[in-house]
């Protein structure tokens, strides 16, 4: 019974994970206008499920990171109580950050459900060295990495558009502004607030106006090779995802005999791909707006960094999180073209922080509850 129950538990992680962070890899294509919310998302989604499908060949050591092995005590790496209590405390905390917008990391709540149900498990006795060599610093130094290697690569870019004489179209931007208006009230010193409607226009290189590169490189359009690049940047980042984040949540499995955890790969990436396809509505308006302004040169930049460093971490079993690399790539990109949306980037921090206290309480009250 409670092999079952294990089974759908991770289920639902896996279904929270594919709500939260299936948009992150095609976030750029939809911040930069390339193309709308429904093809974005399409596009991750089949990128992510190649990305989970190839796990099982290319990830083998992520499996026995987030298994808990070396983390806890051998013989409560094997009880389906503990790894019952890590799916539903990471799951539901990502779930609640997916609800209100905040792209959290899977990652991050795994770690914290490990730690915190292994600490009630154990008594304390969770293997501090193993912590901070294995998840820790992986986690706090890739979006660190991701920001430096976002901004430069970008940096290289423009240098490269500059000398090539490629030029940026400008544009007039026509349309409706909403403005608030102060209405004094009569016998009183305050005003009230109304809005209404104005003829805007403006001179500017503004991304709703659908900023485009004009030029030729090797004969063909430079928009429309800038465009083929990006949706193929998005399609790697989302298949380094994938490929990423399904054995770390499959790994949760290993205890369950019952089916071959191939079985259990391919039925984590059925439920990723169908939170992605119902739920990524909040998080893609933060990831493609709220972080930074983009153009489609900055988009592709931020891709290819991400999507690297993701790639690079998943042969090597690092745990680090595309949440945490995409949006450091993401924020490089913005402070290098003063677009950057501080408090929101602040928000977003403030969010992975609680992450990791809130994923360890709840897996530690499910696994009192379950024993």
């Amino acid at each position: 019974m409670l092999s079952i129950l294990l089974f759908l538990a991770v289920c639902f992680l896996a279904y929270s994970n594919g709500a939260n962070d299936n948009f992150k890899g095609v976030a750029t294509l939809f911040g930069s206008n390339t193309t709308d919310y429904k093809t974005a998302i399409r596009w991750g989604t089949f990128c992510t499920l190649l990305g989970s499908m190839c796990s099982l060949l290319l990830a083998q050591s992520l499996l026995r990171s987030f298994s808990g092995k070396g983390l806890v005590p051998s013989e409560l790496v094997g009880s389906e109580t503990f790894l019952f209590a890590v799916a539903i405390g990471a799951g539901t905390t990502v779930l609640i950050a997916t609800l209100t917008g905040l792209p959290i990391s899977t990652t991050h709540g795994l770690v914290g459900a490990l730690v915190g149900s292994g600490l009630v498990a154990t008594a304390g006795s969770v293997n501090q060295q193993v912590l901070f060599s294995t998840f820790v610093v992986p986690l706090l130094v890739s979006p660190l990495v991701a920001l430096c290697l976002g901004a430069l690569i970008y940096s290289f870019a423009r240098i490269v558009r500059v000398r090539s004489g490629v030029t940026k179209e400008w544009c007039i931007c026509l349309g409706q502004e909403q403005k608030t208006v102060p209405i004094p009230q009569p016998y009183s010193m305050l005003a009230v607030d109304a809005t209404r409607q104005e003829l805007a226009i403006s001179v500017d290189e503004q991304i709703r106006c659908n900023q485009r590169y004009v030029g030729r490189f090797l004969g063909i359009n430079l928009q429309s090779l800038v465009d083929r690049v990006h949706f193929l940047s998005a399609g790697v980042v989302s298949f380094a995802r994938g490929l990423n984040d399904t054995p770390k949540i499959a790994a949760l499995l290993l205890v369950v005999h019952v089916f071959d955890i191939r079985w259990g790969l391919a039925a984590v990436a059925i439920t990723m791909a169908m939170g992605g396809l119902l739920n990524a509505r909040k998080v893609a308006e933060t990831m493609g707006h709220r972080i930074t302004e983009m153009n489609h040169g900055q988009a592709v930049s931020a891709n290819i960094a991400t999507g690297f460093l993701v790639i690079v971490a998943s042969r090597f079993g690092l745990p680090v999180s595309t949440t945490h690399v995409s949006v450091g790539a993401l924020f490089g990109i913005g402070i290098v073209g003063r677009s950057a949306h501080y408090r929101s980037v602040a928000t977003i921090l403030l969010a992975w922080v609680i992450t990791l206290p809130c994923a360890g309480t709840i897996a530690a009250l499910t696994y009192c509850l379950v024993q």
